[in-house]
């Protein structure tokens, strides 16, 4: 078998897997306080007992998230924050530990939890729980204030406050789940961090861009699957050949 089939071969793979990666960004253009998975290929030598140093592969690697602030737009809701420019909010997540993120549509589930895409929002000792049916404000410094149902402003109460912590300062990397974790164990409230109410922080992702380079990784792959036909197309060629010698 021709060798040139297990460099097209790992190069089509590769570009399946980048192209896996580009359209989970593409996808969420449009979540608020999504941050773009990057991604990277390079060449490697094959290794094995029969190892050749003209002998190339190539491999995709994901070495991180792209922490470029996505832009801010007012909503007007209540419950939306826009986060600061290092603050994280931090959350429960579904392994129980807890997690951060840059998302801020906060909701009020049927049992008063507050939370972020189904992920219970931390407060100063534990999950933010408030009263239903109330009013609820957020101040700059993440305090949550209710007014119950039927009161008036003058009988506004904090309930809690938001878990801020500051992201620039811990090495942050993105599990399975979406959510951000730092490494060495939780992070600290930072009382430094603010949010911006009545307004949300979009994807940094940029469609445009995104749409460029699926593009691209489908011509790439492509190109690969090119190769490995005109590959095999030559072998059966020397076949040929060499069965007239015989």
């Amino acid at each position: 078998m021709d060798h040139i089939l297990y460099t097209a071969m790992s190069g089509a793979r590769q570009s399946l897997d980048r192209q896996g990666v580009v359209s989970n960004n593409l996808a969420n253009a449009s979540t608020s306080g999504f941050r773009a998975q990057l991604h990277a290929s390079r060449a490697v030598p094959v290794q094995g007992a029969g190892e050749l140093p003209t002998r190339i592969s190539a491999a995709e690697t994901t070495p991180g998230a792209d922490f470029t602030p996505g832009p801010v737009n007012a909503t007007g809701r209540d419950l939306d924050v826009a986060m600061g420019k290092d603050a994280w909010l931090a959350v429960q997540a579904p392994d129980g530990d807890e997690a951060y993120t840059r998302r801020g549509d906060l909701q009020v589930d049927g049992d008063g939890l507050v939370n972020v895409a189904g992920h219970p929002v931390m407060g100063d000792g534990g999950p933010l729980i408030v009263p239903l049916g109330a009013r609820l404000f957020v101040g700059a410094d993440g305090t949550v204030s209710a007014i119950s149902p039927g009161q008036d402003a003058e009988n506004l109460v904090a309930m809690g406050r938001l878990k801020l912590v500051n992201g620039a300062e811990a090495k942050l990397t993105r599990g399975e789940d979406g959510l951000f974790r730092a490494e060495g164990g939780n992070l600290q409230q930072d009382e430094a961090m603010t949010v911006t109410s009545g307004a949300l922080e979009g994807s940094n992702v940029s469609a445009v861009e995104t749409m460029v380079a699926m593009i691209d990784s489908a011509r790439r792959y492509e190109m690969q699957m090119k190769v490995i036909s005109s590959a095999d197309e030559n072998a059966q060629r020397a076949n040929q050949l060499l069965s007239l010698q015989g």
